[in-house]
């Protein structure tokens, strides 16, 4: 089996390349990497697998040296000979910003550089498999509290709450109208946080959220909502799983918690306030009160408004984050993921656990303690200007 793989040196990604470097059946991997030179390449795929000390077989991977918004590659791909008897193609890749600011390039990354992706695949004549990493959250915001089921989507009238989730449902569509839906594997995680095995993640994404949430101590969400959360390590086995299986009775796959092991920022929280006993407590309140918030951080809010009965908390941002301007920036990047919070949605993940024999994933409220000391080192601040910029 010959595969070719996007996104190897992504918090996913980087799990696959790993897994599958280690499978007999597999004679190469093809990577598509960014970088100045073939020589940074390497050492970025380097990196992945010396993180957790594997072993990188070089003459088993092999690095194709280009740029996913480059407007040449799909011709750069077809040229290359090695690529032509590719017969399994993961694409992982996307941009998976929710900030405003980047809707562009998430669209330019998560639709312009899978087209450019699929009209290469369609020169394949040995392609077997093409393998979309889409998300569950392609349902979009408008059913709330309660179970999402894989054929609900993709739904083009549903509204989403950021560009990404869109983009990602658009790409759904893209490959359905693209390739052979013999051919086709669309896998749709759930949310991505962290890892199970008590090993420092590849990318921080979804935690820099938490690590935002714990800085704040505000919680402008409900404390006791259902949120799909899952770890990466299950996640990359799950599609190994799947992509290797020969009996798939379905092209379509939530990899999520599902009813039975979701968590609830309750949970969450619980399990890590203990490790940061120098906070104030966590204090649940109103989503409305964001707009308070951005008007505080502009210095515009009045004695009477509601937010100043938490003037400890107050203080603590601007003691920890220097300025106002800064938290303004802080609650810009937050909000967003408050919003996917409040959602509460699960996704049904009966496909994989009756097909595959698969266990359910840890719960994330089990498995976040060991985070927390990665936690700690995430610069909040930092990652807001990152997101944002």
């Amino acid at each position: 089996m010959k595969i070719f793989l996007t996104g190897a040196t992504g918090l996913l990604g980087g799990e696959l390349i790993v897994n599958l470097s280690k499978r007999n059946d597999i004679s190469e991997i093809y990577c598509l990497v960014r970088g100045c030179s073939q020589i940074e390449a390497q050492f970025r795929i380097q990196k992945v697998f010396d993180l957790y000390g594997d072993f990188y077989d070089r003459k088993k991977i092999k690095i194709i040296l280009a740029n996913l918004n480059d407007e040449n590659l799909t011709s750069l791909l077809t040229k290359n000979s090695d690529l032509q008897n590719i017969d399994t193609v993961i694409h992982a890749a996307a941009n998976t910003s929710f900030s405003k600011f980047h809707d562009q390039v998430v669209e330019k990354t998560n639709i312009g550089g899978l087209t450019s992706i699929l009209n290469w695949a369609k020169t394949l004549i040995n392609l077997k498999l093409f393998t979309y990493i889409s998300t569950a959250t392609v349902c979009g915001k408008d059913t709330t509290d309660r179970i999402v089921f894989e054929n609900e989507s993709p739904n083009i009238y549903a509204s989403h709450l950021v560009k990404y989730t869109y983009t990602k449902m658009q790409g759904e569509m893209l490959v359905r109208k693209e390739l052979d839906a013999k051919k086709i594997l669309i896998l749709r995680p759930s949310i991505i946080m962290g890892n199970s095995k008590g090993i420092i993640p590849r990318s921080p994404v979804i935690l820099w959220a938490l690590a935002t949430i714990n800085a704040l101590r505000l919680c402008m969400f409900r404390p006791h909502t259902k949120v799909d959360i899952i770890p990466v390590d299950y996640v990359a086995e799950v599609i190994e799983k799947i992509v290797f299986s020969q009996n798939r009775k379905h092209s379509v796959y939530h990899i999520s918690a599902g009813p039975m092991n979701s968590t609830t920022p309750m949970k969450i929280l619980s399990a890590i306030e203990p490790h940061f006993k120098d906070l104030p407590s966590f204090q649940f309140v109103s989503k409305e009160l964001m707009q308070q918030l951005k008007l505080w951080s502009k210095g515009r809010l009045t004695d009477e408004a509601e937010i100043v009965y938490f003037k400890n908390y107050l203080e603590m941002w601007v003691q920890t984050f220097e300025r106002k301007e800064n938290m303004r920036k802080i609650f810009i990047g937050i909000e967003p993921y408050i919003d996917f919070i409040d959602l509460g949605h699960t996704f049904d993940n009966s496909r994989i656990l009756q097909e595959f024999q698969l266990k359910n994933s840890t719960p994330a409220h089990e498995y976040i303690v060991h985070s927390v000391e990665f936690l700690k080192n995430i610069d909040v601040l930092e990652g807001t200007f990152t997101k944002q910029l």
